[in-house]
């Protein structure tokens, strides 16, 4: 029986193998290794070379003044878009004036006085809007509006928080007193409209010009004591002055609806217009003639400066006459929209 060496060390059951030696499988993997076909004859390495050094390159390199590039002569030189030919649609599109203003926001009128008004003098309502929680005063103005076929639609309240946040300041929307009506905007008339109204009711023309006044309550404010004075319209400029917006007609509890609102492009032109048609123009002005002292009788266009400014170098010169509020206290000047009131109810009184 032979015997096994390997058992008396207590090898038992393990595969046995050549402890260091240089079989023939080493041998054959030495030989398929030098037959690699990236081994080069010297030794080098084709990977080793530097690129510049290449002469295969599927490239051209340009050179430091890019003469050759395909887009040497740029067709509108520096930038391309700058003297670049337009068609005509663009051309119309970059010539027109942007009509656009920045108070031009959605008409709706807001408070339920304003929003009475609108329905009892007929205008043309798309439909109101009014708060789920109706109480005394808002349940009149929705039955009244339901009389006169008006679209009602109850909402909550956050919602016509939302509408109204454009005419509110502070971060507060305006104030709707839950309730308010979607029209479809303001209806501006003409001069001749208001010298018409006045010719139908057999008096002397009495106008409202605004130069400048920019705050849309002051605004509202005026259209409400000119309708309550007796004036027959309000004549503004497109620039540099508030328009009647929803916040100008809560300003005026409702009265924009019963008087008419001139806007015109061009103030100094329709100072002119009215000394045509036979109008005094008188111009508010602290260095003017007391109101008691001057003759403010006939037809007269009473014109209101602005908040800061008064009255413009150019509407000065074209009135007729000034006049001022005699003044006692330490101030010296009065809110415009309080002194457009005074000035016109001495207007009503003076006949």
């Amino acid at each position: 029986m032979a015997y096994d060496n390997r058992r008396s060390n207590g090898d038992y059951g393990r595969k046995s193998y050549n402890r260091g030696g240089y079989d023939q499988k080493d041998f054959e993997r030495d030989i398929a290794r030098d037959s690699k076909p990236y081994k080069k004859p010297d030794g080098r390495k084709p990977y080793g070379k530097k690129l510049d050094d290449r002469q295969d390159k599927p490239y051209k390199k340009f050179d430091d003044k890019r003469e050759d590039r395909p887009f040497k002569d740029k067709p509108f030189k520096d930038k391309p878009f700058k003297d670049k030919p337009l068609d005509k649609a663009a051309e119309d599109r970059r010539e027109a004036p942007n009509t656009n203003e920045p108070d031009e926001l959605p008409y709706i009128i807001m408070g339920r006085n304003a929003v009475r008004e609108a329905v009892k003098s007929g205008r043309s309502i798309d439909r109101i809007l009014v708060s789920k929680e109706l109480d005394g005063s808002l349940r009149e103005v929705v039955n009244l509006a339901r009389d006169n076929n008006i679209q009602i639609r109850e909402v909550d309240r956050y919602k016509l928080d939302e509408i109204c946040m454009p005419f509110g300041h502070g971060g507060k929307p305006g104030n709707h007193q839950g309730i308010l009506a979607q029209v479809p905007g303001v209806e501006y008339c003409d001069i001749s409209d208001i010298l018409r109204a006045a010719r139908d009711k057999d008096e002397k023309p009495f106008i409202i010009l605004l130069d400048g006044v920019e705050d849309p309550h002051n605004l509202g404010s005026i259209i409400r004591s000119a309708e309550c004075a007796g004036a027959h319209g309000v004549i503004i400029p497109k620039r540099r002055s508030a328009s009647v917006t929803a916040a100008a007609c809560k300003a005026s509890a409702g009265a924009v609806e019963y008087m008419k609102v001139a806007r015109v492009s061009n103030l100094a032109g329709a100072i002119d217009r009215l000394k045509d048609e036979g109008l005094w123009i008188a111009g508010a002005d602290m260095e003017g003639t007391e109101m008691t002292k001057a003759d403010l009788k006939g037809a007269i266009g009473l014109v209101i400066g602005s908040e800061g400014d008064g009255l413009s170098r150019l509407t000065r010169e074209k009135c007729d006459f000034l006049v001022s509020i005699p003044m006692s206290g330490h101030i010296d000047s009065l809110n415009a929209a309080v002194a457009a009131a005074i000035l016109m109810f001495e207007k009503k009184r003076q006949g």
